[in-house]
């Protein structure tokens, strides 16, 4: 998996991102101000950047000034400011993509995951197998040695959901807002429906519960 470098000065913020993002195999390096960043950065093979604009020491801008002299690793800005002027500075200076505070930890993982499909990281495969299991994504079917499953499409979604975020526990109200919107109205046990119906249809073992909180995919070796 990829190395992310995670710039921001706010420590909870901070270890809170590396806490999302290190269980999907990832190897995270946090830094604190833009210093250490640069420093970081010269001496690690980063794939991915997130930085904050509002830094001690040497700006997130900055930094990013410094980064694209050296290197066109993606850059993601993450930061309170939602002023046009900074957004445009961030783009003229070569950022990658930008997200404003607060942000949902789901989102930041899927523009994570497309910035590093885009940068070369292999993406997520069109058809995945489970034993005798096929499932295709693109053509929204499952099949086994005894034909075609009757699978919906919103159960492919929800497998697609978790294998795209594999390792990292997603709550029940974080996959009814990517699957469903945050305005549908729906309980969030139909979740659990859901998953049910994954695990019996595609005889899967390798959706988690973590009681109290959610699901996650995880590969066992």
């Amino acid at each position: 998996m990829a190395v992310l470098l995670i710039v921001e000065d706010d420590r909870k913020t901070n270890e809170a991102i590396c806490e999302y993002l290190a269980p999907a195999g990832h190897k995270v390096i946090a830094a604190y101000d833009g210093s250490e960043a640069l420093q970081i950065f010269r001496q690690e093979n980063i794939d991915l950047v997130v930085l904050d604009i509002m830094l001690p020491h040497v700006s997130g801008l900055s930094v990013l000034h410094q980064i694209r002299q050296i290197n066109q690793v993606p850059v993601l800005m993450l930061t309170a400011l939602e002023d046009e002027y900074t957004q445009v500075m961030s783009f003229d200076e070569q950022a990658d993509d930008y997200m404003t505070k607060p942000f949902s930890m789901v989102l930041l993982g899927k523009r994570i995951t497309a910035l590093l499909r885009r940068s070369g990281q292999p993406p997520l495969p069109q058809t995945v197998t489970f034993g005798d299991v096929t499932v295709s994504f693109s053509g929204y079917t499952a099949n086994d040695s005894a034909g075609k499953i009757d699978i919906t499409p919103k159960e492919i979604d929800l497998l697609r959901l978790l294998m795209e975020h594999k390792g990292l526990v997603l709550t029940r109200s974080q996959i009814l807002d990517e699957l469903w919107g945050t305005d549908y109205p729906i309980i969030d046990r139909i979740v659990d429906t859901y998953i049910k119906n994954l695990r019996k249809k595609l005889r899967l073992d390798c959706i988690v519960t973590v009681k109290g909180i959610g699901y996650k995919y995880e590969v066992r070796t």
